[in-house]
C-alpha cells in the first residue's frame, strides 16, 4: 500500500513561522506510522548547494531536537554518472583511463568534503546520523534508496529553479514529490537566500 506524497515547504521568519506549522503537520504523518516502532527513519538528500545543507539544518533543528523523538537519519549523496565518451559534431570522442580514473577520484573526493561537511552539521546538533554515497541519476537514487531502506520521510531542499530553468533541468524535488513512496517535506530556502532568477 503506497503511503501519500506530501510536500511541505518550509521558511525561517522569527518566531514561529506559518510555513513551519505546515511543515509540522506534513511530518506528522510519518510520526505516525513510525510510533509503533518507537523510531522513524529519516532520509535528508545532499549535494553541493546551500539549500540541500539548509534542507538538513532544517530537518535536525525540527525532527530531530526540537521533537526529541527516537529517529535514524541518513544522510544520502548521489554522484552523476561519469559519460566516458563525448559526441561532437564530429566522430565520437572517448576518455582515456587515466582521465575516468582521474575523474572519479575527484567526484569522490567532491562526494567525501560534502559528506563530511553533512556530518560535522550533525555532530554539532548531538544528532547520529549514517552516510550513503551512491551512483547515477540523483532524482531516480533517491527515490530508490528511500524505498529500499523503507524510509518514513524523506527530506530535499529546493533550489529555487526558474520555471525555464525547472522544465530544461528538472527538478529534483519535482520528481520526488512525484515518484517517493513515502512521505516527502520539500524544505524551501529563506526568501533573502533566493537567486534572484527565481523571482522569474
Amino acid at each position: 500500500m503506497q503511503t501519500p506524497e506530501m510536500s511541505a515547504m518550509a521558511t525561517e521568519d522569527g518566531g514561529v513561522a506559518a510555513e513551519e506549522k505546515e511543515a509540522a503537520a506534513a511530518v506528522a504523518v510519518a510520526v505516525a506510522a513510525a510510533e509503533e516502532e518507537k523510531e522513524m527513519r529519516v532520509m535528508v538528500a545532499v549535494d553541493q548547494s546551500d539549500g540541500s545543507f539548509y534542507a538538513l539544518q532544517w530537518a535536525l533543528e525540527n525532527l530531530f531536537r526540537k521533537r526529541g523523538a527516537a529517529a535514524a537519519l541518513t544522510v544520502v549523496h548521489v554522484q552523476l554518472p561519469f559519460q566516458h565518451h563525448i559526441i561532437p559534431a564530429g566522430p565520437g570522442i572517448y576518455a582515456t583511463s587515466i582521465v575516468v580514473d582521474s575523474v572519479r577520484k575527484a567526484q569522490e573526493q567532491n562526494s567525501a568534503v560534502i559528506l563530511s561537511r553533512a556530518f560535522r552539521l550533525c555532530k554539532d546538533m548531538m544528532v547520529k546520523a549514517e552516510t550513503l554515497i551512491l551512483d547515477g541519476d540523483p532524482k531516480e537514487m533517491i527515490c530508490q534508496a528511500a524505498e529500499q531502506m523503507h524510509v518514513d520521510l524523506l527530506v530535499v531542499g529546493s533550489r529555487g529553479l526558474s520555471k525555464l530553468k525547472r522544465a530544461f533541468l528538472g527538478s529534483v524535488s519535482d520528481y520526488c514529490a512525484h515518484h517517493a513512496k513515502c512521505p516527502i517535506l520539500i524544505v524551501k530556502p529563506p526568501k533573502e537566500k533566493l537567486p534572484t532568477e527565481s523571482s522569474n
